[in-house]
């Protein structure tokens, strides 16, 4: 498949459904207009899937998803919290 179709180019591809959708949400809300291509023509089969973004947004959806922190060891759950300590 190209890296480009008319005026979209791929941005990214993701091994999750989940991911690929949390990452056109966050697009969308900074009003960069996205599509998305599921790898599998299955409902509910999670086999990753293609964002695309149109030209003129490439750059700037770009550095939105390059900026990112996806810092491993930030598991909330795991943090001791003191309620009679305040």
């Amino acid at each position: 498949m190209s890296n480009q179709v008319d005026e979209w180019y791929k941005l990214a591809s993701y091994d999750t459904n989940l991911q690929a959708e949390l990452h056109a949400n966050l697009l969308n809300n900074n009003d960069i207009k996205v599509s998305l291509q599921a790898l599998s023509a299955i409902p509910g089969m999670n086999s990753g899937a293609v964002l695309w973004v149109q030209q003129q947004d490439f750059a700037q959806a770009k550095r939105i998803l390059d900026n990112i922190d996806v810092s491993q060891g930030t598991d909330l759950a795991s943090d001791e919290i003191d309620i009679n300590n305040k």
